[in-house]
């Protein structure tokens, strides 16, 4: 496994702090980048690659700033267009060794919390989902879309970027939907489910139409998270690894060691089942000394759990 951090674009004390802890492969996230077109280019991705190589690290995934939108997602005019871009993306990727890409099928809604302050251990700071709070509000764009319809336009989507990852030797890895509920504000959500992505996986058969195993929406959907590692096995593309306490309808999210999940055994599936690519913290607490306004992607927490992450990783070898 490729323990991975997110890192930004440019070098600062995080790059550092990753190859100090081990740390070669970084995650670039459109948190730390703002506009993610930036990447959508050739020139720019060789320039990404060549800065990260210079100092001793790989892009191992291109996670959330990929050129894909709603467009796409609701098949609107232009999503050919759109398309296109993403295959030619692809085709940048693979050509710079970019191995991994992760997206999305959020629409209306993204990655929703509804607090940044739920007080955990030592009076560090987590993030919590509660479905009535996320309630009211004015429609959105994606008010009206059908379940059947978002399923219809995901598998226009693979039956036409599948092939041309293949091709480039990209893998995908699809995010769960987070929270992973039927719906959020009336807009259904369809990435919710083991069974829904065994759909995906028969849409397009290839290890390079993956998962992108986020442990805490499957913890949240309510699945045994190892058996699940499991059963996916050699379709698992990139690892999201935390956890939360709750379910899809509320939940909060734990620190790396404190959660229901058993995580040594979630560790030791991914041993048996082969996983050879990049795995990452995610949404840690904020800690002492830390402002809070990047909630669950501060630094210290981080590095907590990779310390915590190559423990586990010593004691699957024994």
């Amino acid at each position: 496994m490729q323990l991975s951090l997110i890192l930004p674009p440019e070098p600062d004390e995080r790059w550092d702090l990753a190859k100090q802890l081990g740390v070669t492969t970084a995650v670039v996230h459109p948190l730390e980048i703002g506009d993610g077109t930036r990447f959508w280019d050739f020139d720019t991705l060789q320039k990404l690659t060549n800065w990260f190589e210079g100092a001793g690290l790989e892009v191992g995934v291109i996670e959330g700033s990929v050129p894909l939108t709603e467009t796409t997602k609701l098949g609107l005019p232009g999503r050919d267009d759109e398309i296109e871009t993403f295959q030619q993306f692809l085709r940048n990727c693979g050509e710079l060794g970019i191995p991994v890409v992760c997206y999305d099928w959020f629409v209306g809604v993204r990655w929703a919390r509804t607090s940044a302050h739920v007080p955990s251990r030592g009076g560090s700071l987590t993030t919590e989902f509660d479905a009535e709070r996320m309630q009211g509000g004015p429609p959105v764009r994606a008010s009206g879309v059908t379940r059947e319809e978002l399923w219809e336009n995901l598998e226009y989507f693979l039956e036409r970027v599948v092939p041309v990852a293949e091709e480039a030797g990209v893998k995908l890895g699809l995010h769960p939907d987070d929270p992973p509920r039927e719906e959020i504000r009336g807009i259904p959500r369809i990435v919710t489910s083991v069974e829904a992505y065994d759909r995906v996986l028969d849409v397009v058969d290839s290890e390079y139409n993956g998962v992108t195993f986020c442990q805490g929406n499957f913890a949240a959907m309510g699945v045994d998270v190892p058996a699940a590692i499991r059963h996916f096995g050699d379709r698992i593309n990139f690892v999201h690894f935390r956890d939360v306490e709750g379910d899809a309808d509320r939940f909060v999210e734990t620190w790396h060691d404190d959660g229901p999940t058993d995580m040594l055994a979630a560790m030791r599936a991914y041993r048996v089942v082969g996983f050879d690519g990049p795995i990452r913290p995610d949404h840690v607490p904020t800690m002492a000394g830390e402002s809070n306004s990047n909630p669950g992607y501060e630094t210290l927490g981080r590095l907590f759990a990779i310390g915590y992450m190559k423990g586990l990783l010593e004691q699957t070898e024994s």
